[in-house]
């Protein structure tokens, strides 16, 4: 009977296997822990709920509050401009004179002829005097006393009709000098010194600037929410309601310091467009807004009350359907099919399908799935946001 030894040399090579072989079980572990893939970390926001205010922005053009456009009242010369372009002006200020020689010797001539028909009734009514007690005493046939009252008549008619005329004389004199109709600011000279204007000519304008008004078109459904906010008997008076305040986003996307309010809505809807002319107007203290000047008005139409918000990033837009990315308990995603509302400011308003508890992957949610375990950490909003 043999028994089986093993040499010093098999043993240390079986040995070295056997942890050879352990090592590679070690390796394979490991390396499926390192290939294993970790959960992708997304920014994720609770659902805000309150009354927000909806608003609306329309294309507008502001105009003077009052624009008057300075036209003369006689035919002349200019001969002078008595005021500077673009300046402020005040009403009954001389912007232009035309030359007033002729229109002086018009009235001249005028008076002369009321003094001549004065002195005509002087010399009627001393006929009369004189012929009155003569006809008394038969000494004068009737009919001459007659005859010089009637001239007598006809003289202080005369009178009359030349007063009118000096003063008509006088007013056209008056108008060689172009005044300005209202305080504002005078626009750039259409004449020259030297040229012939005439009623038709347009000399200049003047717009009243403080305030200054906005145009602008609004929908139908827009003037639904509105039109019980507006007050028609106000549109001419101080007490104008103010319970629609008017933002004005000006050309370089800042908006006006000064809030402004409706003044009035046309009389009819325009069937062409389906929209509604609103007026409103704005402070205009500094003479920063100028007419024809175009501007966007932003508007609250309406506060919908206890609403459900989200960031706008976490809604994605998919053929016209809108979903969310919501992160459960388990901080597993489930994709929800969501009714979106108006946009107000860097939020979303969400008409149907989230919870007010519910959180939504804001940032990050194009590279998740469905089923799929997240890490989840706060959102933080871009600089500027709400």
């Amino acid at each position: 009977m043999s028994s089986t030894h093993l040499s010093p040399w098999k043993a240390g090579s079986l040995l070295f296997g056997v942890l050879g072989i352990l090592s590679c079980a070690g390796c394979a572990r490991t390396s499926a822990s390192r290939t294993q893939p970790q959960p992708p970390t997304v920014e994720v926001a609770g659902v805000v709920r309150k009354n927000v205010p909806i608003s609306s922005d329309w294309v507008g053009t502001l105009q003077g509050y009052v624009n008057a456009q300075i036209q003369p009242q006689v035919t002349g010369y200019l001969i002078k401009q008595d005021y500077r372009e673009g300046s402020y002006v005040h009403k009954d200020q001389v912007l232009f004179e035309i030359d007033p020689r002729p229109f002086q010797a018009v009235l001249d001539q005028a008076k002369g002829q009321l003094a001549q028909a004065q002195a005509a009734v002087g010399e009627a009514t001393l006929n009369v005097n004189r012929d009155i007690p003569e006809a008394e005493a038969h000494a004068i046939p009737q009919m001459q006393l007659e005859t010089d009252r009637q001239q007598k008549l006809g003289a202080e008619a005369t009178v009359t009709a030349d007063k009118a005329t000096v003063e008509q004389a006088e007013l056209n004199l008056g108008y060689t000098k172009v005044r300005s109709l209202i305080d504002g600011i005078a626009g750039v000279a259409q004449v020259q010194v030297g040229n012939l204007v005439s009623p038709t000519t347009v000399l200049t304008g003047v717009s009243q600037v403080n305030p200054i008004k906005a145009y602008f078109e609004i929908s139908e459904s827009d003037w639904l929410r509105m039109a019980g906010k507006i007050d028609p008997s106000a549109a001419n008076s101080s007490s104008t309601v103010q319970s629609i305040p008017l933002h004005l986003i000006l050309s370089d996307g800042t908006t006006y310091s000064y809030v402004g309010h409706i003044l009035f809505a046309d009389r009819a809807m325009n069937l062409q467009t389906g929209t509604l002319q609103i007026v409103g107007a704005f402070p205009n203290p500094r003479g920063i807004l100028r007419p024809e000047q175009p501007a966007t008005i932003r508007g609250i139409t309406e506060v919908e009350r206890n609403v459900l918000l989200v960031p706008q990033p976490a809604v994605m837009q998919l053929q016209g359907s809108y979903q969310v990315a919501v992160v459960g308990p388990d901080n597993r995603v489930n994709i929800r099919t969501v009714q979106v509302g108006p946009q107000t400011g860097t939020l979303w308003v969400i008409t149907q399908g989230l919870e007010p508890d519910a959180r939504v992957i804001a940032v990050g949610a194009q590279k998740v799935q469905a089923g799929m375990v997240v890490k989840p950490v706060p959102y933080t909003p871009a600089a500027g946001g709400n």
